[in-house]
């Protein structure tokens, strides 16, 4: 059990919840992160599938990747990534169809998400099935962090409501208060993404870029 959470493997699943971020790092997946955080529940669920796929992703392709000729390799990635967005585009149908309703395409579109693919193709390709799943989980909750923190503060400014049920007291509103309907727009989700990566940036040294 020990060895299944090692130091490394723990860096693995950790480092892209922070320091490697996908989102606020890599700046990958941000069409998605601009296009389905208008509300928390759609973003949650979108992080969720996304983390999903990218760790069975993963973990099929790592077991694959000796047997898999180097010529038909991205087709490889692309039939399981597919197979998978289908079985989880089918379970939101079946299970929260409203959801599945406001996520419209972009579920479809994971496929060709580019934290996916890029995951597949520098690690899964070149590290064990294990490694290669704790990686997909890290990198789609990482992704989803930065879509429920977007969220968040879209839907709480913009509607003032959280999973659709208000928050903001009406006692506010009385006083004045107005919801700010840019929230809802996707320039919005852009500066919001920007406001995190300027926090993480200052907070954490190492990602500033040299001057020299």
């Amino acid at each position: 059990m020990s060895a299944l959470f090692s130091k490394k493997n723990r860096e693995v699943l950790l480092t892209p919840l922070g320091l490697n971020n996908p989102v606020t790092v890599q700046v990958l997946g941000i069409c998605s992160a601009l296009a389905v955080t208008a509300q928390l529940e759609p973003a949650i669920v979108m992080g969720l599938s996304v983390t999903i796929i990218t760790a069975f992703s993963n973990f099929v392709i790592s077991l694959l990747r000796n047997t898999i000729p180097n010529r038909i390799r991205i087709i490889v990635q692309l039939v399981v990534v597919a197979a998978l967005v289908t079985i989880v585009s089918e379970i939101l149908k079946a299970f929260a169809y409203d959801v599945s309703v406001q996520l419209s395409v972009y579920v479809g579109l994971i496929i060709t998400n580019c934290i996916l693919m890029g995951r597949l193709e520098a690690f899964a390709m070149m590290n064990a099935p294990w490694e290669s799943f704790l990686d997909g989980i890290g990198n789609g909750l990482g992704y989803a962090k930065i879509l429920v923190i977007v969220a968040f503060f879209r839907e709480l400014l913009g509607a003032g409501t959280l999973f659709g049920f208000q928050v903001i007291p009406q006692a506010v509103y009385d006083l004045g208060y107005l919801n700010n309907g840019l929230m809802l727009m996707p320039p919005m989700a852009l500066i919001i993404c920007a406001c995190i990566i300027w926090y993480q940036r200052a907070k954490h040294k190492e990602l500033q870029e040299s001057n020299n």
